[in-house]
């Protein structure tokens, strides 16, 4: 059973905090499995009170994270929002023990062997070597997809229409131009979803008004830019499930696969705040005539992460949908938001609390 969890009313703050909330903008990643470590740090967040959601960009994961919270609060505010995380995550390893019943027999949790899970381990060449042979539209023709429905039963989208809670970003890739795509609420739909998470080996491309889609990650695992254009709050907190610093060079073909993978899925967001650092030295350092700067905002960023936790996981475990691991990474997530809000807290609205270009650049 899930932790016990603190209630509050609907729209009522903490009673640790005695002032306004401030406002954030959040960027959550995708990364299968790892994702239930944003529902940790969402799910610590709500709690808190100390802050409030302007806007959500997501990819993937990041992306049902992000519909789940804006349904949650337009139906029940924080506690609604937080049910409603917990509800689709319990889900999520109820279907995964249905769908994979030798895994959860075998209590198949990451956490128990770390890399050198045997079953993980297997089942990922299992599938990877089956997907070089036989794509989607050989192996599931009917593009059967229980976490489509899932999904799909946890939240309105229709509603999310007409949320005005938060504003919603999702990413997807288009398949034909290579661009990438934004989903906003009025655009929001399941398919929406789906297409932010379509990995192009697993599931056939998700057509949306006469385009195809592929995972969002490929553009932007998330894209910024819409926080910046978009709303009006400087800050923008990244929930990061993909390491992008490793202390060793990996030796294994598993091992370069699955590095090349974590550079590929993190390019974007590397690039993105390369040009982020760029434009906060030239107003910091007064590069550009005042009736230019004023057109330029200066953004704030933070991370809200758990490298050393995560590095010792491998890219196999984001296929785990064992419970006992999807709740100790959601422990994990509130555990690591819980020591940002106390590290970070004031200073939002005035700094950024990394380096970004010891972080991105250097």
């Amino acid at each position: 059973m899930p932790a016990p969890r603190k209630r509050t009313k609907r729209g009522e703050r903490a009673a640790s905090s005695s002032s306004s909330p401030s406002p954030i903008n959040l960027a959550l990643q995708g990364g299968g499995s790892h994702g239930a470590f944003t529902w940790g740090v969402l799910d610590q967040l709500l709690e808190d009170g100390r802050v409030s959601f302007d806007g959500i960009c997501g990819t993937s994961a990041g992306a049902m994270n992000a519909v789940l919270v804006a349904h949650g609060l337009m139906h029940g505010g924080h506690d609604g929002a937080r049910e409603t995380l917990a509800g689709f995550w319990e889900r999520v390893g109820q279907l995964g023990a249905l769908l994979n019943p030798v895994a959860a027999m075998a209590g198949a949790n990451p956490l128990m062997s770390g890399a050198a899970d045997p079953i993980l381990a297997t089942q990922q060449w299992a599938m990877e070597s089956f997907t070089r042979t036989f794509s989607p539209y050989q192996f599931n023709p009917l593009n059967v997809n229980p976490l489509r429905d899932l999904l799909a039963s946890c939240v309105d989208f229709q509603a999310l229409h007409r949320c005005q809670e938060v504003k919603l970003f999702l990413c997807a890739t288009n398949v034909r131009s290579g661009k990438v795509r934004i989903f906003d609420n009025a655009s929001m739909s399941v398919d929406a979803v789906m297409a932010s998470a379509c990995l192009p080996h697993l599931f056939h491309a998700v057509e949306i008004d006469g385009e195809h889609y592929w995972d969002g990650g490929f553009m932007g695992n998330p894209v910024l830019y819409p926080l910046f254009y978009q709303t009006t709050t400087r800050d923008v907190v990244v929930v990061m499930v993909n390491q992008i610093h490793r202390d060793e060079v990996p030796m294994t073909s598993a091992a370069i696969e699955d590095r090349v993978n974590e550079i590929s899925f993190n390019s974007s967001l590397m690039r993105e705040m390369r040009a982020v650092e760029f434009v906060s030295r030239m107003l910091n350092e007064s590069w550009l005539k005042p009736e230019f700067a004023k057109r330029m905002r200066s953004v704030l960023v933070h991370l809200i992460r758990a490298d050393s936790f995560m590095a010792n996981l491998s890219a196999a475990s984001k296929i785990s949908t064992d419970m006992d691991f999807l709740r100790a990474l959601r422990d994990l997530g509130r555990a690591s938001a819980s020591q940002w809000l106390q590290d970070n807290h004031a200073a939002l609205g005035k700094r950024s609390t990394i380096d970004l270009r010891r972080e991105f650049l250097d």
